[in-house]
């Protein structure tokens, strides 16, 4: 499938498995100097590969399709231009990444799946207006040496070198939410120690297909 294509199932399998809901969220990919990314407002399952906008890594606004990119543009760019490293940037309203982000709650290491995240938390960003260049700040601030954030009274963001990591991150960030507010209700999850998740994160260096030399 092309860029766009892949954009277009992401955002449908968003809503499948229940991370977004309606016309939420909003998903970005690496296209050389520019980025593709969902238009604004429109449910997943009504955007067609010629909707996806294109915009200039180096711009700021100019986009080029026949659909306004969505409004959170600007912390797509952002994360895009500050992570060399990431291809795609997923954004969502996922239940339980939402409930903790509005009470402002980072994530501490109670899996250890929190390293596939870059360290032993998950943080929240600072609270700012939708859309907005202080959005951008606060959520970069956030995602510094990590692949996901909260977004404080909004929802999470996650960055990958490619789509596919980057949904399959969302996923995990959202499980990790799910276990974090659930342990909180039978007295909170005896967290790991750092160098319990330092160990795992270099197991992930020798786990699975991309160790064998397989980019999937």
């Amino acid at each position: 499938m092309t860029k766009r294509e892949d954009i277009c199932a992401a955002m449908v399998a968003l809503v499948d498995t229940g991370l977004n809901r309606g016309a939420s969220g909003n998903v970005s990919v690496r296209d050389g100097d520019h980025m593709l990314i969902t238009p604004s407002g429109v449910p997943p399952r009504d955007i067609a590969p010629g909707d996806i906008a294109r915009m200039p890594l180096a711009g700021d606004g100019e986009w080029e399709g026949p659909l306004a990119p969505s409004v959170e543009w600007r912390f797509h760019r952002d994360i895009l231009n500050a992570r060399p490293e990431m291809g795609a940037v997923v954004h969502t309203h996922a239940p339980w990444s939402t409930v903790l982000a509005v009470a402002r709650r980072p994530i501490p290491a109670v899996h250890y799946m929190i390293a596939a995240f870059g360290g032993a938390d998950v943080r929240c960003s600072d609270y700012a207006t939708y859309g907005t260049a202080e959005l951008s700040v606060a959520v970069l601030a956030a995602l510094k040496d990590r692949a996901g954030c909260l977004m404080a009274n909004h929802g999470m963001v996650v960055g990958g070198e490619s789509l596919t990591k980057a949904l399959w991150l969302a996923n995990e960030l959202e499980a990790l939410a799910h276990q974090h507010y659930h342990s909180a209700l039978i007295g909170g999850a005896h967290l790991l120690n750092d160098a319990e998740i330092e160990a795992t994160a270099r197991g992930f260096s020798t786990y699975g297909a991309k160790a064998r030399g397989v980019d999937r």
